[in-house]
């Protein structure tokens, strides 16, 4: 697919800590890398259905998939939906192949898929810090100035990493991908069968987020994986994390001023320490060190660390979990600690490669943007 396909790709399939080669994602994600959550949902108000889909029986690609049936049959009993209603909307649902090849390959790689290759992160890195992506964060920031500083101020969470989650996700809305979500996770509900309940419940919420916010499910785009917005949320993630910031009484995640707070909010909740560092540069002093496991499913406290040669470059405050990070470039490794704010930015994608590329990109984003204002001064 695009640019940003990695991103998805390493939300849906629980990925390493090394990020995988891509073509809007997390949250992703997948996700997996998407967070395991409650899918259970009151039905005390009968849903909204929108749109005009009536039929007394599924037709077109989907019709006779008994897997779908029995999926209508639980938003019936479960949610209250008219079973003519889905019967209709599904019946103009299309199988989306191209998916389904990506995916098999994607997973065949996987299977294969060794130690991160030398100039890995060389790579990756150039995709997300290059000038598009900075000077439009800073524009981006400039436009959007008072609501990225109210989403701090509530959530505790610097504007830079907000940018630094928009600009990796979809370039601050330049690219949100162009499949319709219904295709996309009707096709993953129904045809991908390795995570076929995972997006049969994402699905089921996407229904239940069209009925709560009152638009046609049949009308958003997004990724391929059916992640939507600026900030790419998956139908699940919306339910539990994405807000109403602008007050107009909806959640739209394709609105700026929503997707800065949803964003916001989802590091937050996921245990953002404001004031905290991110990440601190490591020196490994033996073999002790170089044999310690990387990546985030990882966790060491800092004695441990010491103990076994690895040394931060520069004080850090270096309470709580700690990480170690390997990033494989075109010569030699980076070694760098990863703080609890650094695992909060993991739970967007599980990937270190990703959570580094938000991070450098706040950072650069964030010095670009100073210049700026000591500039218009």
């Amino acid at each position: 697919m695009y640019k940003k396909l990695a991103v998805v790709i390493l939300m849906l399939t629980g990925c390493s800590s090394t990020a995988q080669q891509h073509p809007p994602f997390q949250k992703a994600a997948d996700k997996s890398s998407a967070p395991v959550l409650n899918r259970q949902v009151s039905k005390s108000v009968p849903p909204k259905q929108i749109g005009p889909y009536r039929a007394s029986s599924i037709s077109g690609e989907y019709g006779g998939y008994v897997d779908l049936q029995r999926f209508i049959d639980n938003m019936v009993l479960k949610h209250g939906f008219s079973r003519d209603y889905l019967n209709g909307l599904f019946s103009q649902a299309k199988r989306k192949q191209w998916t389904l090849d990506y995916l098999h390959k994607s997973d065949q790689a996987a299977k294969t898929r060794a130690k991160p290759a030398p100039g890995g992160w060389t790579r990756y890195r150039a995709k997300f810090l290059d000038k598009l992506h900075i000077n439009s964060g800073v524009s981006f920031w400039m436009k959007h100035s008072e609501t990225l500083r109210r989403a701090e101020d509530k959530y505790g969470v610097p504007a830079e990493y907000i940018l630094g989650i928009l600009g990796v996700e979809t370039s601050y809305g330049g690219y949100i991908g162009n499949h319709r979500i219904i295709d996309a996770l009707t096709t993953l509900a129904f045809d991908y069968k390795r995570r076929g309940d995972y997006f049969r419940g994402e699905l089921e919420n996407f229904l239940i987020m069209a009925g709560k916010e009152g638009f046609d499910p049949s009308k958003p785009v997004g990724s391929f994986a059916g992640a939507m917005g600026l900030g790419q949320f998956m139908p699940t993630s919306f339910l539990k994390w994405a807000v109403d910031f602008n007050g107009n009484g909806r959640k739209d995640l394709w609105s700026p001023e929503d997707a800065i707070g949803s964003v916001a909010n989802y590091f937050a909740q996921h245990g953002w320490q404001s004031g905290q560092p991110v990440v601190t540069p490591a020196k490994l002093n033996g073999a002790q060190a170089h044999a310690l496991e990387t990546g985030v499913n990882h966790q060491y406290t800092l004695p441990q660390f010491k103990q076994a040669g690895v040394i931060p470059a520069r004080h850090c405050q270096c309470e709580g979990p700690l990480h170690l990070v390997l990033l494989r470039k075109s010569i030699g490794d980076d070694y760098w600690i990863g703080h609890p704010n650094f695992y909060v930015i993991t739970r967007y994608n599980q990937s270190s490669y990703y959570a580094m590329a938000v991070h450098d990109l706040a950072m650069a984003i964030k010095s670009r943007y100073r210049k700026t204002q000591m500039v218009s001064r």
